[in-house]
């Protein structure tokens, strides 16, 4: 099963995590003119609340690959998706992305939702090709975001 090898992190990945998101997110900083919310989240508190989940790799990078979800009611909010640079073609993404459905269905949650800066188009076309739709684009902040969701049912 594909997504068999993602995980919950433990305290130990930390600093893998804060890598691999730091190399995700860093080249976008120059593009959106701020640091991507991502890079200034509390990764510690966020995997001892259970909300982070990794794709381990092999050899000098023991993660590869991140999701941070967050359940809701009536939803699952996938707060940060996030692929080492040297993995990427690889396949991490879809397999996140497919733990992500997984996720939301084991929970019996109806829908995922999540967002992208308007200046990170590359997501503008994955996130269509995995089933998400734009609901809505709106200023928070600093940020400009394209709201998605994705409804299982």
């Amino acid at each position: 099963m594909l997504n068999a090898e993602i995980r919950a992190a433990e305290a130990a990945d930390i600093p893998a995590v804060r890598a691999v998101t730091e190399a995700a997110y860093h080249p976008y900083i120059a593009r959106i003119g701020v640091v991507p919310a991502p890079m200034e989240a509390d990764h510690a508190a966020n995997v001892a609340a259970g909300k982070v989940f990794v794709a381990p790799g092999p050899g000098a990078h023991p993660v590869i690959g991140l999701v941070v979800l967050e359940v809701f009611d009536d939803h699952l909010f996938l707060d940060s998706i996030a692929v080492h640079p040297d993995a990427h073609g690889r396949g991490v993404g879809r397999r996140l992305l497919e733990f992500v459905d997984t996720r939301a269905r084991a929970l019996r949650l109806p829908e995922i939702r999540l967002y992208t800066n308007a200046m990170m188009w590359e997501n503008q076309k994955i996130y269509p090709r995995f089933g998400y739709e734009v609901v809505e684009r709106r200023i928070d902040g600093p940020y400009d975001r394209f709201h998605y969701r994705k409804r299982l049912v």
